[in-house]
């Protein structure tokens, strides 16, 4: 690949998807693809479980805890009353260290989007906040198309091959995806140009006659 290749990557990266996403995630890039197939199965099971059942999250989680724990208890009662082992259980706790460590992570990330959210609502950052808007308006369109659970179940379909798809044709996708960012940019400056420039200077002149 040559260096024309390389400054036409998305995101100027100059890393891999693979590299980026890490030994770890190999699923999603289908490395694994036993692994990455019985996901997908499973989730198609699980999922029409629930369409066709009639099942809620909430119901079908309770049901399978009740269950559970009816065999444990029934397991200990008779283990004891035979001599039996009890049930082997790992001991359920959570460690102040581990409890400080989630509480850091979920400060750090509400802060931040605290932070975000005050940058947009003071229009110090336009583009962003058109990102957010695009974001929303997709999110909205999509929950009007259907319903959460179908939604969870085609999102992790498209985790699960939008990012191999793209390993193979990654060439081809960032040069056209580049071009449009770039066309999309020039629109955008010139948006801003002509439109919020104009907007912002009445809204100064508005302040200055009041």
């Amino acid at each position: 690949m040559g260096s024309s290749a390389d400054s036409e990557r998305l995101f100027n990266r100059q890393r891999t998807l693979h590299e980026i996403l890490g030994g770890g995630l190999d699923v999603i890039l289908w490395r694994q693809k036993n692994l990455t197939l019985g996901i997908l199965l499973v989730t198609l099971c699980a999922w029409v479980v629930f369409e066709k059942s009639g099942y809620t999250l909430l119901s079908l989680v309770s049901s399978v805890l009740l269950l559970l724990m009816s065999i444990l208890f029934l397991w200990a009662k008779s283990a004891a009353i035979l001599n039996r082992p009890a049930p082997p259980l790992p001991q359920l706790q959570l460690s102040e260290e581990m409890v400080n460590e989630m509480a850091a992570s979920i400060r750090s990330r509400v802060n931040a989007l605290l932070s975000v959210s005050q940058d947009i609502s003071l229009g110090k950052d336009s583009r962003l906040f058109f990102k957010v808007a695009a974001y929303l308006l997709l999110i909205y369109f999509a929950g009007g198309l259907t319903d959460f659970l179908t939604l969870s179940y085609t999102s992790l379909v498209m985790v699960l091959t939008i990012p191999a798809l793209y390993e193979r044709c990654e060439d081809y996708v960032d040069k056209y995806i580049m071009m449009g960012y770039r066309k999309l940019l020039q629109l955008y400056v010139k948006l801003d140009e002509e439109y919020l420039n104009r907007f912002q200077n009445w809204v100064l002149e508005k302040k200055k006659l009041s």
